[in-house]
């Protein structure tokens, strides 16, 4: 089978490899610049922050919303059962903590 390309055609396909072949190499520098290498793992950092981020708040909200079941009634009532003795529980607890600090002072 013979090749019935004219030089011209032969000379056009070079010429349109070798833009081809330029535009791949530009690409590849592009790619492996160290900017852009940085670049990339600061938006893949950036992401997993977000993701973890993200992923924290439904956590808390979630424990917020527990916890706040445990004292509100669906109607938005307080719950006194609950939130008295918490009450008292956290004014002790401070009350040990001031006292428990002047004591150091002396």
């Amino acid at each position: 089978m013979s090749d019935a390309r004219s030089p011209a055609q032969i000379e056009a396909d070079i010429i349109s490899r070798r833009e081809q072949l330029a535009v791949v190499l530009d690409e590849i520098g592009v790619r492996v610049h160290p900017k852009t290498i940085i670049g990339d793992a600061k938006a893949k950092a950036a992401g997993a922050v977000d993701r973890t981020a993200g992923r924290a708040f439904v956590a808390v909200n979630r424990t917020v919303s527990d916890v706040k079941a445990q004292f509100v009634s669906e109607d938005g009532a307080p719950r006194l059962e609950r939130v008295i003795p918490a009450a008292l529980l956290v004014a002790g607890v401070v009350g040990l903590v001031v006292v428990s600090g002047r004591r150091r002072k002396r």
